[in-house]
C-alpha cells in the first residue's frame, strides 16, 4: 500500500448526521481494546487513531462494555478531541446485555444501568446506536424484553438507534422479524443489525438473507463485523479463543501460505479486506458488480478492528484500491477468491460454529 492511497472517503467534520443510514463504509470497531486481542489496550493509540479516521471520513466507531476498558480508552480520547471534532459530527454505537464470557443481564434495569454506564464512559449526553449484544446466549424471550426497554430509552432520546448483534444469522433474521411483525407496538422494526465472522471470504452466509432483512423487517442498514473473521483470516496465527474448528484454522493457514508463495507474498488479510469491500460494500449482496466506478451500497457498513495506525491505513487504501480498482486488482482478485473458494472446498466454505444456546444454532 502506499500512503497516496490515503484520503477522505466521506466528509469530514463539517457534516452532520440526521439518520442511522449516515453512518459510513467503514466504522471503527473498539472490540481490539481488550485483553482477548491484546495484552495492553491503553498502549492502542486510541486518540491518533480516532483523528485519523475522522479526517478520513470513517465517523463511527462501535464499541461495547464487554469489550473490556474499550469504552473508558475511547471515551477519554474523545473527550481529547473536542475541541477539534464536536459531538454531532460522529456517531457513537455500543452494546449492551453482555457483561464478560459467561455473563449476561438482559433485564430491563440492567439494560437501562448499561446505558446510562456508557453515556458517562463516552463522555456524550446520547448514544447513537445501541444493540443488544450476542443475543444467541440468551432466550428469545430475554431478548424481547431487553428491546422493549431499549425503545423506551429510544423514545427518551437517550438512545438514537437501536438493534441486535451476534453469531447466528438466522437468529439474527427471527428476531429482527418477530420486532418488525409480532411486536411492532412496543418494539417496531430494528434500526441496525451487526452480524459477524458471516460476510468474509470464508463464509457468506450473511448474504443469503440480505434483500430479507430489508423487505421483510425493516431494518435500516446491516453490519459486517470482523472481515478478517477474529484473526482467522491472517498468515498470523489465529488467537487462542478463536471457536473454529482446528481442522478450518490449519486449511486458512495452508492458503495463507499459499498465497505467500505463489502470489508475490499476497497477504491473506489483505486479499480477505478487499474481497468484503468488493462483495459487500459494493456488490449489495450476491449480485454480479462491474469492476470500474463502484458505488457504495449506503445499506451497508463493515466493522474494522484496526490497533495501529499502520493498519488503519492499510484499510483505508484497500477500500481505495477496490473503488477505483487500480492496477486492475478488481479484476485479478475475482481470479484469487475463486482459487481460495475452492482450496477451501464444500466442507469449510461457509463452516460455521456453534455460539450461544444449543436451541439457536438449529434454525
Amino acid at each position: 500500500m502506499t500512503i497516496t492511497l490515503v484520503k477522505p472517503i466521506r466528509g469530514t467534520h463539517t457534516q452532520k448526521f440526521r439518520s442511522i443510514k449516515d453512518l459510513p463504509p467503514l466504522i471503527i470497531g473498539g472490540a481490539v481494546f481488550n485483553y482477548i486481542y491484546t495484552s495492553d489496550p491503553a498502549g492502542i493509540p486510541a486518540y491518533d487513531l480516532l483523528d485519523l479516521a475522522f479526517k478520513n471520513g470513517l465517523l463511527a466507531l462501535d464499541t461495547s462494555p464487554y469489550y473490556g476498558r474499550s469504552e473508558e480508552l475511547l471515551g477519554k480520547a474523545l473527550k481529547q478531541l473536542e475541541d477539534k471534532w464536536e459531538r454531532e459530527s460522529y456517531f457513537i454505537c455500543t452494546k449492551a446485555g453482555r457483561i464478560g464470557e459467561k455473563e449476561f443481564d438482559y433485564s430491563k434495569d440492567g439494560v437501562r444501568k448499561s446505558v446510562l454506564r456508557s453515556l458517562e464512559r463516552l463522555n456524550t449526553t446520547y448514544l447513537d446506536l445501541v444493540y443488544m449484544h450476542d443475543v444467541e446466549f440468551v432466550t428469545e424471550e430475554e431478548i424481547y424484553d431487553a428491546l422493549k426497554e431499549l425503545r423506551l430509552m429510544k423514545d427518551e432520546g437517550l438512545v438514537k438507534n437501536i438493534g441486535i448483534s451476534g453469531y447466528p444469522v438466522k437468529l439474527l433474521y427471527r428476531v429482527a422479524l418477530q420486532c418488525n411483525t409480532n411486536y411492532s407496538g412496543t418494539i417496531g422494526p430494528l434500526d441496525a443489525v451487526l452480524s459477524y465472522s458471516n460476510g468474509c471470504l470464508q463464509n457468506t452466509i450473511l448474504y443469503d438473507l440480505y434483500q430479507d432483512f430489508f423487505d421483510k423487517c425493516g431494518i435500516q442498514k446491516l453490519m459486517n463485523g470482523s472481515i478478517l473473521s477474529m484473526s482467522l483470516l491472517n498468515s498470523r496465527k489465529t488467537l487462542d479463543f478463536h471457536p473454529a474448528s482446528q481442522e478450518l484454522k490449519d486449511k486458512i493457514a495452508e492458503i495463507a501460505e499459499y498465497l505467500k508463495v505463489n502470489h508475490n507474498n499476497l497477504e491473506l488479510a489483505d486479499l480477505s479486506t478487499r474481497f468484503a469491500y468488493m462483495t459487500w460494500l459494493f456488490g449489495s449482496s450476491n449480485k454480479e458488480v462491474g469492476f470500474h466506478d463502484l458505488t457504495w451500497n449506503q445499506n451497508c457498513s463493515i466493522v474494522l478492528g484496526v490497533s495501529g495506525i499502520e493498519e488503519l491505513e492499510a484499510a483505508i487504501s484497500n477500500y481505495w484500491l477496490v473503488k477505483e480498482n487500480i492496477g486492475n486488482v478488481n479484476d485479478k482478485d475475482q481470479i484469487l477468491f475463486t482459487k481460495v473458494k475452492r482450496r477451501l472446498g464444500p466442507k469449510h466454505y461457509n463452516e460455521t460454529w456453534e455460539s450461544g444456546l444449543e436451541q439457536h444454532n438449529n434454525y
